[in-house]
């Protein structure tokens, strides 16, 4: 068998290994999920471990909500790796190159107008991508998430949400693709290195506006109050000399009840970003429950030795805030944003270097459908999308790992602030609050979680004891 392989044409054997590689890492992925599958399935009841930290509610709520999200992605996962093959198999990116200069002709313009058809080639893919991809977003909002009590969208706002998002992708992406082309076109010998310096600038421009200009178009951003939490954070923020200028909260809670916090910017001009779902005085879901009495917060925590189900609060308290914010901003404290952006910009170097050593072999091309033309734009799709493939998962397998080890480091940066006992309880409540199921197959979590296992970080911040 390898010797007819051998034989065949060396642009028909480059075909058939990114065929292979791409159903290799399907099956791979598949075999992972299926093992976390069994987990949900079989582990149907607290585990003594987690008795003092969920109660058996919640833990069944997270279970069946994650069982969901993995049947979901098994049947997403297979559509796409089909639809995938298929369209390499029909020959479907140059018929649809060939589509895009039917269309540019019609207005005159012909095949030496190569970065217009790239930009009709590159809108008509992102809309079939976005087309074929609307149902299976409709069905994890509408039906998952909804199922689960986490979705807050209407249909319309969901429609118009996609279309801002489509809107805003093309005015971003059609031009920064055509000059990222037009540099490629006119750098000479070292029009990597321009190319490169190019997507740098995109990059770090796109980082400094998005929260500014990019994201208020998609959800309302407004300054937090003035009052004890605003103080408190300006205070921890100084402590360690962040240069902090704004604090933020988004209103998450008109999409998802899910919640978050990151900051963002640089040099001496960081802000804050809070959800509003993070923040237990903020939070919609709380609105209405001010005259129940919230339980204490030590009963099935540290307290009796199995967790009860109570009434409780969305999002943290001051103080778990805080403590979540002392683990972020541990990240910038570490060097961590640094690091990444360095590793980021390293390998984005690394490989506009090595497109610029294939883009000339012809066989490349070949392989895909293009006998008689060679687009830069399906260049790059061809080497950074298909030729990459292997090393892109193993740098990807190798930032996860790093992404854990910077997990834990934070954390102890937030312990070595005096937050221990206050970031072990908000991971709880955030555990709680997103269903996240604590309980993990230990090759998947290695290959997919860039966050450690809620446990592993509980035991990490030692056993804290709550007054």
């Amino acid at each position: 068998m390898l010797d007819s392989i051998s034989e065949l044409p060396v642009e028909k054997q480059i075909f058939y290994a990114v065929l292979v590689f791409s159903w290799t890492v399907y099956l791979w992925e598949a075999y992972l999920a299926h093992r976390q599958r069994r987990i949900y399935r079989s582990t149907t009841h607290v585990p003594q471990e987690l008795g003092k930290i969920i109660d058996s509610e919640t833990f069944e709520k997270s279970r069946l909500y994650q069982l969901d999200k993995s049947n979901f992605g098994f049947w997403s996962g297979l559509y796409s790796e089909t639809e995938g093959t298929l369209i390499l198999l029909l020959g479907g990116i140059p018929f649809l190159w060939g589509i895009a200069g039917a269309a540019t002709k019609r207005f005159g313009f012909g095949p030496e107008y190569e970065i217009t058809q790239s930009l009709v080639f590159l809108t008509f893919a992102t809309l079939f991508t976005a087309l074929t991809g609307l149902p299976w977003s409709l069905y994890n909002t509408f039906v998952i998430e909804e199922k689960h009590g986490f979705n807050k969208q209407t249909m319309g706002f969901f429609i118009k949400d996609a279309l801002k998002k489509f809107a805003v992708t093309q005015c971003i992406l059609l031009p920064v693709t055509s000059l990222l082309l037009y540099i490629i076109k006119i750098g000479g010998d070292y029009f990597f290195i321009y190319a490169w310096l190019f997507t740098l600038a995109v990059s770090l421009v796109l980082v400094t506006i998005y929260a500014d200009y990019i994201a208020p178009l998609f959800d309302k951003f407004t300054p937090l109050p003035e009052g004890e939490l605003k103080t408190e954070i300006e205070a921890m923020a100084n402590s360690i000399s962040f240069p902090l200028t704004k604090v933020y909260v988004v209103e998450g809670s008109k999409r998802s009840s899910h919640s978050n916090a990151y900051f963002y910017g640089f040099f001496k001009n960081k802000r804050i970003v809070l959800f509003d779902t993070l923040l237990e005085d903020y939070s919609p879901l709380n609105k209405g429950d001010e005259a129940k009495p919230e339980q204490p917060e030590n009963d099935g925590i540290h307290g009796d030795s199995k967790a009860k189900p109570k009434h409780k609060k969305q999002g943290c308290n001051n103080q778990e805030i805080l403590a979540v914010l002392g683990h972020e901003l541990g990240h910038w404290k570490l060097g961590h944003t640094v690091k990444n952006i360095v590793i980021s910009q390293m390998n984005s170097f690394l490989c506009f270097s090595l497109f610029a050593a294939l883009i000339g072999r012809k066989e490349l091309f070949v392989a895909f459908g293009f006998n008689d033309t060679q687009p830069t734009l399906i260049g790059l799709m061809i080497i950074f999308q298909f030729i990459f493939s292997p090393y892109n998962e193993l740098l990807s397998f190798c930032l996860t790992v790093l992404s854990r080890r910077f997990e834990f480091q934070a954390d102890a940066f937030a312990r070595n602030m005096g937050k221990a006992s206050e970031l072990y309880s908000s991971l709880i409540k955030l555990n709680k609050d997103n269903l996240g199921f604590p309980v993990a197959d230990w090759l998947y979590s290695m290959w997919h979680y860039s966050h450690p296992p809620l446990l592993e970080r509980l035991r990490a911040l030692g056993n804290i004891k709550q007054d």
